[in-house]
């Protein structure tokens, strides 16, 4: 839990620009706006809400606020995994609305520079969850897949996660 400690420091401290926190999906790693992170967490007991998409798990209990939580391998099309110790909830606030991100690891903050970051190749616009990269971030010989928070949610997700996202 030290690790989130830290990363959770990070993001409340730095300057935001040009900083992603980033993740891994399998194999595959991400980043995401540092800018729409609130909070990261080991992942928590979660009640299933009926009549929502398969991606959204369900909602946890944050101190209090209900927030729901969205399993991002189901958003991007991926194979469900069973949840472990290394599991994360990223929280994130778009749109007036705290979302929890389920992945499968945190690796760390970073700063990729806008000369290191080229747009998504031209096919991924277009196809499945392609329309959630926002651009390929290049780090130290790496490649981080960078998402558009903006794109996790359709229009109708919007309004059933806003009547699920309450204060008690």
């Amino acid at each position: 839990m030290g690790e989130f400690l830290a990363l959770k420091q990070i993001v409340e401290e730095d300057s935001q620009d040009g900083k992603f926190l980033t993740f891994e999906l399998g194999k595959e790693s991400y980043g995401i706006e540092i800018k729409y992170v609130t909070e990261i967490i080991g992942i928590q007991p979660i009640t299933e809400v009926p009549e929502m998409p398969e991606y959204i798990k369900g909602v946890i209990n944050l101190r209090g606020k209900i927030i729901p939580v969205m399993d991002v391998r189901l958003r991007f099309g991926k194979p469900a995994v069973e949840y472990n110790e290394r599991t994360c909830v990223i929280v994130i606030d778009i749109h007036d609305i705290s979302l929890g991100l389920i992945v499968d690891r945190v690796s760390e903050v970073l700063l990729i520079s806008e000369e290191n970051i080229a747009p998504p190749p031209e096919f991924a616009r277009v196809s499945g969850s392609g329309r959630f990269v926002k651009g390929i971030g290049k780090v130290d010989g790496e490649i981080k897949i960078l998402l558009d928070c903006e794109m996790f949610l359709k229009e109708d997700d919007i309004e059933a996660l806003e009547n699920l996202a309450t204060n008690d």
